[in-house]
């Protein structure tokens, strides 16, 4: 092969092309060497760039409500809202290097930690409390405050909400796929009194 000061080698020349940039070269490999190969994607990164681009969030607290006013020892029906930013599901693709990944982010989880000491971890968004469910305890997510937040900063309990955001990708041209998590938190205050009893 007789290429640039190569007369007395015998091998090849190959042209390599980067999809993702645009870039292209030229080399010459030796005989026995082996040929060049790109720079190895790794789909999981790529997958983050998509959940970046997916702008996810806290969740969006329903209850308990930052204006309202809870009563010791009464249950506490704990929600959020639904979005695909705040609770998904929400899809995303990114792409580099030639390799495309399609990502599906949704929240497997919500941990409150309620300001009093205790935590309470739910699998959905909780149940939206009305006026016909009375007394009842939330059947999915709920707390009962022993105390109340008068003693606390500000008259109130600081709590706060962090979603679990369980995130499923695909590589369809590599074949690959997996998943991971990532969390996002989101405060929140509760005004919580005793009941004043008159004789």
């Amino acid at each position: 092969m007789y290429w640039k000061g190569h007369e007395r080698e015998k091998g090849a020349v190959y042209g390599v092309n980067c999809p993702g940039t645009g870039a292209s070269w030229t080399v010459f490999i030796p005989d026995g060497t082996a040929a060049p190969t790109g720079p190895q994607i790794d789909p999981q990164v790529v997958a983050r760039r998509a959940v970046d681009s997916m702008l996810l969030t806290g969740p969006k607290v329903a209850s308990p409500r930052s204006g309202g006013r809870y009563v010791v020892g009464m249950p506490m029906w704990l929600w959020v809202e639904q979005s695909p930013t705040t609770f998904g599901p929400n899809t995303a693709s990114a792409t580099a290097g030639g390799v495309t990944v399609t990502a599906t982010a949704t929240v497997t989880a919500i941990r409150w930690e309620m300001g009093d000491g205790e935590t309470v971890t739910c699998a959905g968004p909780g149940t939206r409390y009305d006026a016909s469910q009375g007394k009842r305890p939330s059947p999915d997510c709920g707390h009962r405050y022993k105390a109340p937040s008068t003693a606390e900063s500000g008259g109130k309990y600081t709590g706060t909400a962090t979603a679990t955001w369980t995130v499923e990708w695909q590589a369809a041209t590599l074949g690959d796929a997996g998943s991971f998590t990532e969390t996002r938190q989101t405060p929140f205050t509760v005004d919580v009194r005793e009941v004043q009893v008159l004789n």
